[in-house]
Order: C-alpha cells, then sequence, then structure tokens
C-alpha cells in the first residue's frame, strides 16, 4: 500500500500491506527494518519465546544484549518489528513516519558483512606509508569497533553524537587516538574532514551515497565508488574507482609515490649533467683549456642525444626504489628541488667537469697527444662519468654495489646502450670524420674509465654519511603526517 524509504535521520525503513490480522479482521500491516536502538524506541510491545505478546519492557535487556553480543562479533545487527493499523484511517500518501510507532518487536538478525581479503593488507601497507584509516559508519559503535579491529584499524572507537559534541579544541586533541565514528550523520562526516585539515592533515574521503556528498567535496581527495556510487558522489569526488575497491586507493598511492620517485632521479640526472656542462665550458673557457672549446657542436648533440638520453629513459621508466611504502608521506609543499640537493647536483657538475679538463689538460700538455685525442678522452671521460653518476642518483642511500641495481633491468639495459654509444664515437672510421674524434689506446681508456669513476667513489662516501644521518632520524618518534577518512 506505502513505503518509508530508509532515510539516516531515522534509520529505518517500513512497507505497508492489506492483510489479515491476527484477530481475522482486515488491517493494514506496517513491517519495519532499522537500527535496534531506533526500533527498541518506537516499541511499546514483543513477542516472547512462545510467540505472546508481551509488554517491551519485559524483554528490552535482553535485546539490548544481544545487540550488544552480536555486535562484538563483527556483524550487523538490524531489528525488525510490524504494527497493524486500522484500514478506515490509514493514508497511504499521509505522514508515514507517524505511524511508525506503538511497535511489536519481533527479532534482531545479525549480517555477516565481511571485507574484502585484500583489504586487510591494503590497510597495513597504508599504515606502513604512514597513512592513517578512519572507519566512518552507520553501525552501531560495537559492531563497528570490533571491523576495525579485524582490519587492523587502530584507535578508539566514537559514536557520531559523542564526536559532534566535542569543542573544536577538544577535537583537536582527540582526533589522533580515534580509529573509528559510529552511527555518523553527513555533518558529523564534513566536520571530522575539518577537523583533520584544521590539524594540517591531507584527507582523503571515500563514499558512494548522496549523503557522502558533503565530505567528498570538502575533503582534499574526494574517492567516489564507480559501480555502487551516485551521480552526486561521482560528481563531488575528484577519483573514481571503477571496482569499488578499497586496495584499489592503496595501489593508487604506491604507483604515485612510483612515479614522482622517477620523476625525481630523471630531474636529479638532469640537473647534475647540465651543471656539468655549464661548468665545463666555463673552466675551459676561464683556463683556455683547448682554446676554451672542451666538445665540439657535434659532440655535445651526441652526448645529448644518446648518452643522456637513454639514462634519463632508464632513470624515468626503470624499476621503483624499494620501500616506497615504508616512507612517510612528504609534505605539501615540499621542493623538488631542495637547497641541500641542489647544492649536491653543484658539486656534482663540478666534479664531472674537473675529472673531464683535467683528462683533456692531462692529454695536451702532459702526454702532448694531438688536439683529437685530448677532445676524444674528454667526451669519453664526461660519458662515463653520466654513466656513473646515473647509476649512483637511483637511490640517494642504497650503495651501487647493491643487490637493487642488479634488479633494476631498464636501468642497466640504458647504461649498456650509453656505452655502445661511447664506443661508437671513437672506433669506426666515419664516426671519426663526423664527430672530429680518434681510436683510443687501452690505456688512455683505462686513464678515461678511472677518472671518470671519480664521482661514483665520492658519491659512495656521501652515501655513508647521509645513509647514517638517515638512521639516526628513523629512530625517532614521527607524528603521521597524513590522514585518510575512510
Amino acid at each position: 500500500m506505502a513505503e518509508l524509504p530508509f532515510d539516516a535521520a531515522y534509520k529505518l525503513m517500513a512497507t505497508f500491506h492489506r492483510m489479515q490480522g491476527d484477530d481475522g479482521r482486515e488491517a493494514i500491516r506496517c513491517f519495519v527494518k532499522g537500527a535496534p536502538d531506533q526500533l527498541l524506541a518506537r516499541s511499546t510491545y514483543s513477542l516472547d519465546t512462545h510467540q505472546q505478546t508481551v509488554p517491551i519492557d519485559a524483554m528490552r535487556s535482553e535485546y539490548t544484549a544481544n545487540n550488544e553480543r552480536l555486535g562484538r562479533q563483527g556483524l550487523r545487527v538490524m531489528a525488525v518489528a510490524r504494527r497493524d493499523l486500522d484500514p478506515a484511517s490509514f493514508d497511504p500518501s499521509g505522514d508515514l513516519l507517524s505511524q511508525v510507532s506503538d511497535l511489536t518487536m519481533l527479532a534482531l538478525v545479525g549480517i555477516v558483512d565481511p571485507p574484502r581479503p585484500e583489504a586487510k593488507a591494503s590497510i597495513a601497507k597504508a599504515r606502513s606509508a604512514g597513512i592513517q584509516i578512519r572507519m566512518i559508519t552507520g553501525d552501531h559503535a560495537i559492531t563497528a569497533a570490533a571491523i576495525a579491529q579485524q582490519l587492523g584499524i587502530p584507535g578508539r572507537a566514537m559514536s557520531g553524537a559523542e564526536f559532534a559534541a566535542l569543542s573544536d579544541d577538544e577535537a583537536l586533541r582527540q582526533i589522533n587516538d580515534l580509529g573509528v565514528i559510529a552511527r555518523v550523520t553527513p555533518e558529523h562526516k564534513v566536520r571530522l574532514v575539518e577537523v583533520l585539515k584544521k590539524a594540517n592533515k591531507i584527507v582523503a574521503m571515500t563514499g558512494d551515497g548522496v549523503n557522502d556528498a558533503p565530505a567528498l567535496k570538502k575533503a582534499d581527495i574526494g574517492v567516489a565508488m564507480g559501480i555502487t556510487g551516485t551521480d552526486v558522489a561521482k560528481e563531488a569526488a575528484v577519483m573514481i574507482l571503477t571496482d569499488d575497491n578499497f586496495a584499489t586507493i592503496i595501489r593508487a598511492v604506491e604507483n604515485g609515490r612510483a612515479l614522482y620517485d622517477n620523476l625525481l632521479k630523471y630531474i636529479r640526472f638532469q640537473m647534475g649533467s647540465l651543471f656539468a656542462f655549464i661548468v665545463t665550458f666555463l673552466a675551459s673557457a676561464l683556463f683556455n683549456i683547448l682554446g676554451g672549446v672542451p666538445f665540439l657542436p657535434l659532440q655535445v648533440l651526441w652526448i645529448n642525444f644518446t648518452i643522456d638520453i637513454f639514462l634519463s629513459i632508464g632513470l624515468g621508466m626503470g624499476n621503483p626504489t624499494p620501500g616506497l611504502m615504508e616512507r612517510a608521506p612528504r609534505k605539501a609543499g615540499e621542493r623538488i628541488l631542495p637547497a641541500r640537493l641542489f647544492t649536491r647536483l653543484i658539486i656534482t657538475g663540478v666534479i664531472i667537469a674537473a675529472c673531464t679538463l683535467g683528462v683533456m689538460q692531462y692529454a695536451v700538455a702532459g702526454a702532448h697527444w694531438s688536439v683529437e685525442v685530448a677532445h676524444t678522452m674528454g667526451m669519453t671521460t664526461f660519458s662515463l662519468a653520466s654513466i656513473f653518476f646515473a647509476l649512483e642518483t637511483n637511490d640517494e642511500l642504497r650503495s651501487v654495489f647493491s643487490h637493487m641495481t642488479l634488479e633494476s633491468h631498464r636501468l642497466l639495459q640504458m647504461c649498456g646502450w650509453s656505452l655502445l654509444a661511447t664506443f661508437l664515437v671513437t672506433a669506426p672510421d666515419f664516426m671519426q670524420r663526423i664527430f672530429g674524434t680518434k681510436d683510443l689506446t687501452i690505456g688512455q681508456w683505462l686513464i678515461c674509465i678511472a677518472v671518470g669513476s671519480l664521482i661514483l667513489w665520492v658519491t659512495e662516501i656521501v652515501k655513508i654519511f647521509r645513509r647514517r644521518a638517515a638512521a639516526s632520524s628513523a629512530a625517532e618518534p614521527e607524528t603521521i603526517p597524513v590522514q585518510a577518512a575512510a
């Protein structure tokens, strides 16, 4: 005859049917299902174990105890009740909610809604990455706390009403200890996002319903469900999950960190190589080495468009650095090239330039070889130093002699192509005519390799001190900088 849809405000729904009552007369029977506390508050009677109608006070404690017992098992508890109405006075288009009173409680139903198998592992990975997961739900606090414990979400549980009653200062003080907020309304979700943002956290919010839209819009990153999500939720979000799987968010974080880390590797290498070129040409002009022309124009193009391109591809498209998901998130607004890194890259450029010009000056003034040989040795030294620098900048802490280097297949492959390009520009006769190079003897090659590797040994020494500094800072407790409300 009529239906009262579910609403988060009253946490129940009801349907009205024309049928025969218990006394044999025609009646409009109202069937209700919803939150146990809401139905208990609207009930006057209950059925006992013999299916006899008794006052609700005789059964209230039993319902309350069983509601808590089922909730502690992680079950979502739903109550069912009924009421018979007079067909003559029933108005299907009237205020149906007012008819949901003087109910007769019938039963409690414990529903198993198990988390996806990968959810627990994803939450653990998120926590190791410095992301704190919070569960906000319409379930009872006891049920929510049990599910959170199964998933490995730390922190105590609090109802939405209790959270709303906190002052702003008190909410800020307690926010780090909260893991679950239950029986929430849309207003509670928005306030949670606001409190986290006031605490200088980056907030990601997931949701699928219309009532999630305000919080999705308020969060730094709103994530909507693509399958079960409403159009309103999808419009409010900035990310849509096509598989409705929380683990996809963590995979997205992992992929994002890998892309960003590879981008940093590429930028470090390009900036170091750029500084090396600048210092090489400036110093050559200042000290009149090879007449201020360390490389011929075609030699510069060959280094840029073969050696450096191969190495950039190896760094930008190589394997992500291991342990990215064990690192704390970078701070918002963090510079790509902070002052300390910028200084290190300038020093790197100076070392590569000094090695290159030193070999050139030795070839001309010390060994009295031809200018063409000096150009060739300088070009070879610069190329080899770039290869060594690419291997070192692949990870700012780990040694290049670790097993991780052998696992960087794309980088090693590109280093091989760079080595081949370094050799090809000196060996074939037609390449020598094009680029103004000469054949190098084994001794000359050894000089280029030995001097070019200087950047490797200097960087390895610096990494030893940086690893010690990182180990000492890791021993100090850190505040988790990122919060996610899910």
